[in-house]
């Protein structure tokens, strides 16, 4: 287990009222020490609700909620701003879908020991998706093949979003100026992470696609994720043609780690 001692795991939900008790309680078995923090951005479905009453009864489970569905970069930034407020080690991004096993927690935060940012990855060695459609597939190998290509990150699963960051981390990445969401917040945190010249880890996951409820991807979200990507990399290499020495200091940071 890791030697960080106050944990917090922070879960965005929106309808996951199939999915929350479930998921808290896989958590709870997988690592008994760890706090949990369910973002509800005002769930019509009552999972805001429910949640409260899992809490009543477990005080390691709080609830945070929020007056309407802002998305899920805006609901890591509040869950993120709670932990650091209330001086957490490490927080923890998991979905509530059970796509990211709580029973996979422990390797990343035994990694986290020996790094700043550890992401489950999907696309390292011995990482594996189960039961996602061939296109699902493609999108997100192609993306994250566009991500590694144009922001020149050595991050195979930039997009992936089960991860963990020492609280120190946080504090350096200037979360006050992120506004992106969806799979374009993962990617903006990892290139934040890489640019500050953290040391990232990718750790092998199996990512297993919801049995219960509907997903929340949709062509709004790929497409903000395409334009902003190429709109940083358009002003990045412009700061590099400005100033050279950024592009040789940003190969000498942000070495990636796989293990299995």
């Amino acid at each position: 287990m890791s030697t960080l001692e106050r944990v917090l795991v922070v879960i965005p939900t929106y309808d996951e009222i199939e999915n929350i008790e479930p998921i808290l309680r896989r958590l709870a078995e997988a690592v008994p020490a760890a706090h949990a923090l369910v973002v509800d951005d005002a769930s019509p479905d009552g999972t805001g609700e429910l949640a409260e009453k899992v809490a009543a009864g477990d005080d390691r489970v709080h609830v945070l909620h929020r007056s309407g569905k802002a998305g899920l970069g805006a609901a890591y930034l509040a869950g993120f701003k709670w932990a650091l407020d209330r001086d957490y080690d490490a927080v923890v991004e998991m979905d509530a879908d059970g796509s990211h096993a709580p029973e996979e927690l422990p390797r990343l935060l035994r990694a986290l020991d020996g790094a700043d940012v550890v992401i489950g990855s999907r696309w390292v060695d011995g990482g594996e998706v189960r039961n996602w459609p061939r296109s699902r597939l493609l999108l997100s190998r192609g993306g994250n093949l566009y991500v590694r290509a144009v922001l020149r990150i050595p991050v195979r699963d930039a997009t992936a979003g089960f991860r963990a960051y020492r609280s120190p981390v946080l504090r350096r990445l200037g979360l006050e100026h992120v506004t992106s969401q969806g799979y374009c917040f993962q990617v903006d945190l990892a290139w934040r992470a890489v640019r500050a010249g953290l040391r990232v880890v990718e750790v092998p996951i199996t990512f297993v696609e919801r049995v219960r409820g509907a997903s929340k991807m949709d062509t709004a979200i790929v497409t903000e994720a395409l334009w902003r990507v190429s709109w940083w990399a358009v002003c990045d290499a412009a700061a590099r043609l400005r100033h050279p020495s950024l592009g040789r200091a940003a190969g000498r940071v942000g070495r990636t780690v796989r293990r299995r």
